[in-house]
Order: structure tokens, then sequence, then C-alpha cells
């Protein structure tokens, strides 16, 4: 059974991961934070977030093949593939100060993934992120001393709240980068072949990392106008 993990709890990873379990009951997915009462909010009839369809979907799938957890370090060793969905605030000091995106959680997750992994892992960047965050994170992995490999990917939400579900469910499109590498467009083809269970394969654009990450961007601007 392929195994997922996503590090983040919240507005993206939480809908996301739900609607994943439901469409790929052959597949393990666990949501991991931090925070105890944010999960323990997950694992009762309370959601911690409201999103019209949400509860239905994440009540169908949740103790069969939908987990949530705080025991981070378990679910990253067993997992296949690991989505980063965490907050990316805006930068309160430094170059960027009140206008870029803070970085510093999506490598927090790439420094704890490399430290307590024991097999060769697809790492998701879910977050919205700058560009190039992605080789951030992959510099952070390359760091282990295991000899571990770790294939990066770019994998943008193109959420609305209000409509997050139907958006997961019925998406206009999905959009996935990676390396130009065979090792990269191997975890591609790994990562489409998960949303293609219920994703028309037209529909599910394959780039590399730079597009992916700048289209994402590029989207907000043109809702930002």
């Amino acid at each position: 059974m392929v195994k997922i993990c996503c590090m983040g709890a919240g507005y993206v990873g939480g809908p996301t991961m739900a609607v994943i379990a439901a469409n790929c009951p052959e597949i393990r997915v666990t949501v991991v934070d931090l925070n105890a009462a944010q999960i323990a909010a997950w694992n009762s009839s309370n959601l911690p977030i409201y999103e019209p369809g949400l509860q239905a979907v994440v009540e169908s799938c949740r103790g069969k093949n939908l987990f949530f957890s705080t025991d981070i370090d378990k679910e990253i060793q067993e997992a296949d593939i690991i989505f980063i969905s965490v907050n990316t605030p805006t930068k309160t000091q430094g170059i960027g100060a009140g206008r870029a995106a803070n970085i510093k959680n999506c490598e927090l997750c790439a420094r704890n993934i490399a430290k307590v992994s024991t097999s060769n892992k697809i790492v998701v960047e879910k977050s919205t992120v700058p560009v190039r965050t992605a080789d951030a994170v992959r510099r952070v992995l390359a760091c282990n001393d295991k000899g571990l490999t770790f294939q990066v990917l770019s994998n943008p939400e193109f959420l609305a709240e209000g409509t997050a579900i139907d958006d997961l469910q019925r998406p206009s499109r999905v959009l996935i980068g990676g390396e130009e590498t065979p090792g990269g467009q191997a975890a591609i083809e790994t990562l489409v072949s998960v949303y293609a269970k219920w994703v028309p394969r037209e529909q599910i654009i394959t780039t590399n990392l730079w597009s992916s990450e700048l289209s994402k961007l590029v989207a907000n601007a043109f809702l930002a106008q």
C-alpha cells in the first residue's frame, strides 16, 4: 500500500488529503501536525475548518485510510510521498519584511524529513511559496548523511474559500512540477498516478519546478487585481 504523509493540518492540507483518501482507498493517507488541539479537532465531529462537503468526505474515510496524528516522525519514516503544506507567513524582519513569504517552516519540515527518514522519499511542496523554494528544500534534504535520495516536486493548490471540496473533486487543472531528470520524471508520474484516480489525465499538467512555482504566484497576482 502506498503511504502518503502530509505535514500541516491546515486549510490546504486537511481537505486535500481527505479528497485524496476518498478517491484512493488503496492509499493510506495521514495528516500530521505539532498542534495536538488541531489534530484532535480533525478526529472529532467538530472539524477545525468549515468547507461545504468537507465533513462528509472526512467521515467517509477517517479511520479507514485517512488518519490524523501528532506522531510526525513515525509517519515520515513510513511514508512514500510526503506533502509539505505548512504556513508561510509574511516576513516581519530582514530583506522583504512586510512583503516576502517566510519559508522557515518549509525548511524546518525538510530538516525533519532528512533527519528521521530511513528510505528514499518523494517530497511535494504544497504551500504557496516563492520561486526556488523547492531548491532550498532540495539542498536541505541533500545534506542527509544516510545516502538517501529525495525527489522534490511542486504541486500548488488552486482552492477558493467556500468551494474547496468541489475545486479538489473537479479541478480545472492539477499542476505538478519536477526536475527534468529520469528520477524527477519518475516522481512526477508517481504523483500523476494518484490524481489520475479521479482527475482526467488531460487536466493534469506536468512541467519543471520553477514553472510550477511561478504559475501559482501568477494565478494569485491575477486574483489580486
